[in-house]
């Protein structure tokens, strides 16, 4: 199994910026798909996005789609979520997940996610 550590949350006004980053151990992260997921309080755990293991197949969210962009660095075992145009019903706490294909990454590894808060 691939451990998982994110990193990048906090605290940002609406309209900014922040980039997620997701550190892999374990297993040859090159050989997952990987993605991310928010869970507000109160809320069912949403998928953000999701990028294969080569970055040629990429999914988003339809709340996320066209402002958080997701991408990774295997040479690194990094996965990061670019996000933009923040937005206050974007607070959440953020995780990061990793699993052999993108449909199956909400079964697959998880990291202990990271807080985002955005206020208005």
């Amino acid at each position: 199994q691939v451990q998982l550590v994110e990193s990048g949350g906090g605290l940002v006004q609406a309209g900014g910026s922040l980039r997620l980053s997701c550190v892999a151990s374990g297993r040859t992260f090159s050989l997952y798909a990987m993605g991310w997921f928010r869970q507000a309080p109160g809320k069912e755990r949403e998928f953000v996005a999701g990028i294969s293991w080569n970055g040629v197949t990429i999914q988003y969210g339809d709340s996320v789609k066209g402002r958080f962009t997701i991408s990774r660095d295997n040479a690194n075992d990094s996965g990061y979520l670019q996000m933009n145009s923040l937005k206050p019903e974007d607070t959440a706490v953020y995780y990061c997940a990793a699993a052999r294909v993108v449909r199956e990454l909400s079964g697959g590894s998880w990291g202990q996610g990271t807080q985002v808060t955005v206020s208005s």
